[in-house]
């Protein structure tokens, strides 16, 4: 009789450029940092349009084989969970055929082009029986969790207002390439899916319900080169035809949460001089509590001083905490506080609990359905700028 604790779970990965390979590197780690967790990941197959894209990572990573069809990975019946990390329009395609083969699946956000592309993955995932995870990875940072345990906790007392912002230049660059990222019917809603997604799920995930809202977006750089050949990541073009851009570089948003709490949300891919700018300010009638991904470790903290029983609201002092194996998933990764975690290291964390809701067979961590909740946000976005107005959720 096999030992159940040694299962293992063949596993495959459908589209091999950046994310793809963050999500093979959280299978390998995901055993070094979360050494009794089982099923144990194993690098069965990775599939990729691309010639010898497929091929080139199968050895370097080496998965068993590898193929240039994602459909042979749907068909082999030894696999029992796939990544799915190709471009957003191939999302529900992919995603509904791999929960309608029984597999489990970890697919990257926005799971689709919209919050309909996104519930036709999440019913046939359903109605298959098997899990899901979504890539919404700055909710699994330690510092997000703590920050949320303390807003729970009640230590600010009633959320007044908050700001989230996601601004990044990877596309500032007037010479980047006319990839399908900008595509309408490839790459879906831009900046929005890109990075407002991530904006859209954490302020769910530490404010709960967005009742209403009102958004604005631009492009500011209407005309882009086409590419003459395989893209890959973000790729200069120049000189050759131009053709629009047709999804947002930028989009601001007020919302107001059921809470009654006001927030807004701005994202931008063309913000010059800033890279990778993610993070949050939440204030409350007693405090704030404000978090910089690119000080992934740390939160700044306006909290009244141990031993005070009443706030200063007027001049209260803010303090920076470094958090410590006692902040979420921190513990697996340092043993103590002020040490830095990665991006990659939240793959990891999101790779542990997607194989954690296959073993429990019940969901831990973000899922497909949180990715609904998402595009719904996004989804009103875009309503309100066409029609000018504020938009019910």
């Amino acid at each position: 009789m096999s030992d159940p604790r040694l299962t293992t779970l063949p596993v495959a990965v459908v589209g091999f450029g950046w994310m793809g390979r963050v999500h093979t590197q959280a299978y390998s780690r995901v055993r070094h940092h979360y050494p009794a967790l089982r099923p144990l990941p194993v690098l069965a197959t990775v599939a990729d349009e691309v010639p010898g894209r497929a091929a080139e990572a199968a050895e370097q990573f080496a998965f068993g084989s590898s193929t240039e069809s994602w459909r042979d990975v749907v068909a082999d019946p030894s696999i029992g969970a796939v990544s799915v990390t190709s471009p957003n329009f191939l999302h529900r395609e992919m995603g509904v055929a791999v929960a309608e083969a029984g597999k489990h699946l970890w697919i990257e956000k926005p799971v689709g082009l919209s919050a309909d592309d996104a519930r036709a993955v999440a019913i046939a995932a359903e109605k298959a029986g098997v899990q899901t995870a979504v890539g919404f990875n700055y909710r699994n940072a330690p510092a997000v969790e703590q920050a949320r345990g303390i807003i729970a906790s009640g230590e600010l007392g009633d959320v007044t207002h908050a700001r989230f912002r996601f601004f990044s230049d990877y596309a500032a660059h007037p010479d980047g390439a006319l990839s399908w990222r900008f595509e309408r019917e490839r790459g879906g809603s831009g900046v929005l899916g890109d990075l407002a997604s991530h904006g859209a799920d954490l302020i769910w995930y530490l404010l709960g319900d967005i009742a209403s809202l009102v958004a604005d977006t631009a492009v500011f750089i209407p005309q882009r080169a086409k590419p003459t050949g395989v893209t890959s990541g973000h790729m200069r073009a120049s000189g050759g035809e131009q053709g629009p851009v047709e999804n947002e570089d930028f989009v601001s948003a007020q919302l107001r949460m059921a809470t009654g709490a006001r927030c807004v949300l701005e994202a931008s891919r063309v913000a010059v001089g800033d890279q990778n700018s993610y993070g949050f300010e939440i204030h409350g009638t007693k405090g704030s509590v404000s978090w910089d991904f690119r000080r992934m470790g740390e939160l700044q903290l306006g909290l009244r001083a141990a031993g005070e029983d009443q706030p200063l609201y007027q001049d209260q002092p803010q303090s920076t905490l470094f958090v410590g194996p006692g902040a979420g998933e921190y513990g697996v990764f340092q043993p103590g506080s002020a040490s830095a975690m990665g991006y990659d290291d939240l793959k990891v964390v999101e790779a542990a609990r997607f194989l954690q809701s296959i073993a429990e067979n019940s969901s831990v961590g973000a899922t497909v359905r949180d990715a609904v909740r998402s595009a719904s946000v996004l989804d009103a976005m875009t309503e309100s700028v066409e029609s000018g107005r504020w938009v019910t959720l």
